[in-house]
């Protein structure tokens, strides 16, 4: 039998050690195609580049896999490959592994998690993964025998249409991670601030920054998992339809 055409990208860029080792994992099930940006995209979101040019370069070819960098962000990214680069639609597409952690309220932000949402949109079975380490130097084979294991189940039993995974991992040795939970999404959230200056011609200009807040998770969220050492993984619906609001929306008044 033939096997599996796999799309690998990402939103911290091509060259970054985390997509690395997904690309050598992915390699172990099926033909991989990689499209990611050829630079950090990280917190882009599922922005679409609609104002300038895309420009896309392959940059490496084996046997078993095919690479190209492209300019766009990483929703860009799966829209070129569906489209243009690959001979026809992948059985699986795996962002990541991302730098950082993807839980909770992150996925509003998540290049990472944007891009197998893209995935998804196209009818493409999608997994995200992250790594909950920001470090360059994470270890990010510690999960490795996890991550392919999840791929597999994803390519025997398949996905429901419009939910993708969103897998997160936590910052642990091998023999540390305890298994995997399946998970509800978090409510936490990020505490903002603005550090404000001023640059040399006398304008202001801002940093955002700001601290993690995650100190009243709920049983059963991907925060609690994680932080017991298990990896996450929450089936995520893009559908962002409140239907539980809708019947007592339509008892409002819209007379005019």
């Amino acid at each position: 039998m033939s096997k599996p055409i796999i799309l690998v990208t990402n939103d911290d860029g091509i060259a970054a050690p985390g997509i690395r080792e997904l690309i050598l994992i992915m390699k172990e099930i099926g033909t991989v195609y990689v499209v990611a940006p050829d630079k950090p995209q990280s917190g882009m979101g599922h922005a679409v580049t609609i104002n300038s040019t895309l420009r896309v370069e392959e940059i490496y070819s084996d046997n078993s896999s095919f690479e190209w960098a492209c300019s766009g962000t990483p929703a860009d990214c799966v829209k070129l490959a569906v489209n243009e680069i690959l001979p026809k639609k992948p059985d699986l597409c795996v962002s990541g592994i991302n730098h950082g952690s993807n839980s909770s309220i992150n996925i509003l932000y998540s290049g990472t998690m944007s891009a197998a949402i893209e995935a998804g949109i196209e009818g493409i079975p999608a997994i995200g993964f992250s790594l909950c380490d920001y470090s360059h130097n994470a270890n990010f084979k510690a999960a490795s025998k996890y991550i392919k294991k999840i791929a597999l189940n994803v390519l025997k039993e398949g996905l429901p249409k419009d939910i993708v995974l969103n897998v997160n991992i936590p910052k642990a040795d091998e023999n540390e991670i305890k298994g995997v939970k399946i998970c509800k999404q978090a409510r936490t959230y990020w505490e903002e601030e603005f550090v404000k200056r001023v640059d040399p011609r006398g304008q202001n200009y801002y940093w955002l920054t700001g601290s993690w807040n995650n100190e009243n998770f709920e049983k059963g969220t991907d925060e609690e998992a994680l932080s017991e050492n298990y990896i996450s993984l929450v089936p995520v619906q893009f559908d962002l339809t409140a239907y539980s609001f809708m019947d007592t929306i339509k008892n409002w008044n819209f007379s005019i």
